[in-house]
Protein backbone atom coordinates (compact mmCIF):
# COMPACT_ATOMS: atom_id res chain seq x y z
CA UNK A 1 0.00 0.00 0.00
CA UNK A 2 1.23 3.23 -1.49
CA UNK A 3 1.52 6.32 1.52
CA UNK A 4 -1.03 7.81 -0.45
CA UNK A 5 -3.09 5.08 -0.19
CA UNK A 6 -2.30 4.54 3.82
CA UNK A 7 -3.58 8.38 4.53
CA UNK A 8 -6.40 7.78 2.37
CA UNK A 9 -7.64 5.39 4.44
CA UNK A 10 -6.32 6.94 7.47
CA UNK A 11 -8.69 10.43 6.94
CA UNK A 12 -11.31 8.10 5.58
CA UNK A 13 -12.15 7.06 9.53
CA UNK A 14 -10.45 10.51 11.21
CA UNK A 15 -11.24 13.59 11.40
CA UNK A 16 -8.14 14.74 12.97
CA UNK A 17 -6.41 17.26 11.26
CA UNK A 18 -2.45 16.10 11.65
CA UNK A 19 -3.82 13.52 9.46
CA UNK A 20 -5.49 15.83 6.76
CA UNK A 21 -2.29 17.82 6.85
CA UNK A 22 -0.48 14.85 6.29
CA UNK A 23 -2.44 14.01 3.13
CA UNK A 24 -2.35 17.41 1.74
CA UNK A 25 1.39 17.63 2.32
CA UNK A 26 1.57 14.41 0.35
CA UNK A 27 -0.43 15.63 -2.46
CA UNK A 28 2.20 18.99 -2.73
CA UNK A 29 5.08 16.28 -2.54
CA UNK A 30 3.35 14.26 -5.57
CA UNK A 31 3.09 17.64 -7.30
CA UNK A 32 -1.20 17.46 -7.29
CA UNK A 33 -1.21 20.68 -6.12
CA UNK A 34 -5.08 20.77 -7.17
CA UNK A 35 -5.83 18.22 -4.25
CA UNK A 36 -3.41 19.54 -2.02
CA UNK A 37 -5.20 23.06 -1.93
CA UNK A 38 -8.35 21.10 -1.06
CA UNK A 39 -6.94 19.32 1.13
CA UNK A 40 -5.52 22.19 3.12
CA UNK A 41 -8.94 23.50 2.94
CA UNK A 42 -10.41 20.61 5.02
CA UNK A 43 -7.68 21.18 7.13
CA UNK A 44 -9.12 24.62 8.34
CA UNK A 45 -12.93 22.92 7.92
CA UNK A 46 -11.72 20.59 10.85
CA UNK A 47 -9.41 22.95 13.16
CA UNK A 48 -9.38 26.77 11.89
CA UNK A 49 -6.72 27.20 14.05
CA UNK A 50 -4.28 24.31 12.52
CA UNK A 51 -1.45 27.37 11.44
CA UNK A 52 0.78 25.01 9.70
CA UNK A 53 -2.29 24.47 6.89
CA UNK A 54 -2.47 28.14 5.79
CA UNK A 55 1.28 28.64 5.50
CA UNK A 56 1.70 25.66 3.64
CA UNK A 57 -1.56 26.45 1.73
CA UNK A 58 -0.04 29.74 1.13
CA UNK A 59 3.30 28.27 -0.54
CA UNK A 60 1.33 26.43 -2.74
CA UNK A 61 -0.67 29.43 -3.74
CA UNK A 62 2.54 31.25 -4.36
CA UNK A 63 4.53 28.66 -6.14
CA UNK A 64 1.35 28.44 -8.61
CA UNK A 65 1.82 32.72 -8.93
CA UNK A 66 -1.79 32.85 -7.49
CA UNK A 67 -0.35 35.48 -5.40
CA UNK A 68 -3.62 36.66 -4.38
CA UNK A 69 -4.71 33.41 -2.83
CA UNK A 70 -1.66 32.87 -1.14
CA UNK A 71 -1.53 36.67 0.46
CA UNK A 72 -5.45 35.54 1.78
CA UNK A 73 -4.48 32.04 3.02
CA UNK A 74 -1.40 34.21 5.06
CA UNK A 75 -4.35 36.75 6.35
CA UNK A 76 -6.43 34.29 7.84
CA UNK A 77 -2.91 32.21 9.22
CA UNK A 78 -1.86 35.17 10.92
CA UNK A 79 -5.26 35.80 12.45
CA UNK A 80 -5.22 31.50 14.09
CA UNK A 81 -1.67 32.37 14.87
CA UNK A 82 -2.52 35.15 17.22
CA UNK A 83 -5.08 33.16 18.82
CA UNK A 84 -3.13 29.79 19.64
CA UNK A 85 -0.23 32.36 20.06
CA UNK A 86 2.30 30.61 17.77
CA UNK A 87 4.98 33.44 17.47
CA UNK A 88 7.03 31.68 15.59
CA UNK A 89 4.59 30.35 11.96
CA UNK A 90 3.31 34.48 12.67
CA UNK A 91 6.88 35.20 11.71
CA UNK A 92 7.36 32.47 9.00
CA UNK A 93 3.84 33.76 7.40
CA UNK A 94 4.84 37.22 7.71
CA UNK A 95 8.28 36.86 5.80
CA UNK A 96 6.44 34.87 2.80
CA UNK A 97 4.09 37.61 2.80
CA UNK A 98 6.99 40.31 2.55
CA UNK A 99 8.34 38.22 -0.33
CA UNK A 100 5.18 38.28 -2.14
CA UNK A 101 4.88 41.77 -1.52
CA UNK A 102 8.27 42.60 -3.10
CA UNK A 103 8.20 40.37 -5.65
Amino acid sequence: MSRLEQLLALTAKSKKPLAWYGLAMEYRGLGDVENAIATFKRVHDIDENYVAAYFMCAQVYAELGRTADARAELDRGLVAAAKVSDDHAAAEMRALRDELDDG
